[in-house]
């Protein structure tokens, strides 16, 4: 175990000479002063005025003696260093990290300790006539010896808080990596995963999509929502959201914020059983951002563009579709089919009606109505059964959507 080398603090306040049995008789001492520190401690700090039996008193006993020895050990010999002395107090800091305390309570224990002990060791001081240089080099001592305890435990502290961090992310990716796994998920290994990981187990979920970035830099990585599972290393990076409806997380513009700006798909809220099926729509979405067909910028949700995802679903059999019913629309000129599909669509989106379709396509109503003329002449009865209709709507919305996204690249 590493412990911190002090840096900061009086180099050499032995440079002062003392009198050589003054260590033995702070040794003789230390007891005694070991327990009004302790009292003192007690009295100001309320995390420690507990039972002295508990974990908290004897770790308190145990530093104010080390700590007290720490200071009268520099004296015997000011070139020690204290290694072990060093390592409890990193063990402390590690203790605190360890029990999802902070290191407030520690820090002032060693203040106000330190403080107390000086005024006692000074008043032995007194006692013994030391002229005032020697009085002033154990003042700089008492601080040198707060100085390094503290950092030692600051040292432990942190190195248990990164430590404790990185474990709570692997079990995090554990968890998510099982809800987005194939197969079915097991809810006693979900439950078991989540309490290792400390997060609450939601009863729905939906999992966002993000295009790939430049995760190098910090600033970059989005903000993820409170309770969300990210995992930014998978292609697409993905985050699983709990509770998504009911907490308003993708309330417009402050989601998008979060997300600093990085196109995003929203899958559709599921059970957390079927958390997988909302990543893989998610990422069907995101697919067709890519391409256009579904807006490029931004964030979108699958539950608003849910015509768009199952036209695309099955892109091959889309494809046997737009073959069979707009085949007709094959035997015109290339320059007169795309008016003509647009037309099309937009008469059986209207209900037949032709003023709509000229104030929709901003063109003359004798031009839909010529127009018309020409698709009767391609499709016949095809354009007024209601199955064809049908499969002529899903065919050209398709191809619609397809032209949309060529036009914006």
């Amino acid at each position: 175990m590493a412990v911190p080398t002090p840096h900061g603090v009086p180099a050499d306040p032995g440079a002062v000479p003392l009198p050589l049995d003054l260590a033995e008789l702070l040794y003789a001492q230390l007891e005694t002063v070991a327990d009004e520190v302790e009292q003192e401690v007690r009295r100001q700090v309320p995390e420690y005025a507990r039972p002295t039996d508990g974990t908290y008193g004897r770790n308190l006993r145990a530093g104010v003696v080390q700590a007290l020895t720490l200071f009268v050990d520099h004296i015997a010999d000011p070139r020690g260093r204290g290694e072990a002395i060093f390592a409890t107090y990193y063990e402390l800091g590690r203790g605190e990290a360890l029990e999802g305390r902070g290191l407030d309570a520690l820090q002032s224990a060693l203040r106000i300790g330190g403080l107390h002990a000086w005024r006692l060791m000074g008043r032995t001081a007194e006692e013994l006539g030391l002229d005032s240089a020697v009085v002033a080099a154990l003042g700089e001592l008492a601080f040198r010896t707060v100085h390094e305890v503290a950092e030692a435990a600051a040292a432990g502290y942190a190195e248990a808080r990164l430590r404790s961090t990185d474990e709570l992310e692997r079990r995090r990716r554990r968890l998510l990596d099982l809800l987005l796994g194939e197969g079915p998920v097991s809810v006693e290994a979900v439950h078991d995963l989540a309490h290792g990981a400390r997060w609450s187990v939601p009863r729905q979920v939906a999992v966002v999509a993000l295009a790939a970035g430049p995760d190098q830099r910090e600033e970059d990585r989005p903000l993820a929502a409170a309770g969300a599972l990210v995992d930014m290393e998978s292609r697409p990076p993905r985050m699983l959201v709990p509770d998504p409806d009911g907490s308003g997380r993708f309330g417009g513009r402050a989601f998008a914020l979060a997300l600093r700006g990085r196109p995003a798909a929203i899958g559709p809220t599921v059970p957390l059983a079927e958390a997988a099926r909302s990543l893989h729509w998610a990422t069907r979405a995101l697919g067709l951002m890519g391409r256009g067909v579904l807006p490029r910028q931004g964030v979108v949700r699958c539950a608003d563009h849910l015509s768009t995802l199952l036209l695309y679903g099955d892109e091959a059999l889309l494809g046997q579709l737009q073959a069979r019913v707009l085949g007709p629309l094959d035997s015109v000129s290339a320059g007169q089919r795309p008016r003509l599909a647009e037309t099309l669509l937009a008469w059986l989106l209207s209900g037949s009606n032709v003023p709509d379709v000229a104030a929709r396509l901003h063109i003359h109503p004798q031009t839909v109505r010529y127009r018309l003329r020409q698709l009767e002449k391609l499709f016949g009865d095809a354009l007024h059964d209601p199955d064809a209709r049908l499969d002529l709507v899903l065919a050209l919305r398709a191809e619609a959507l397809r032209e949309q996204g060529a036009g914006d690249t």
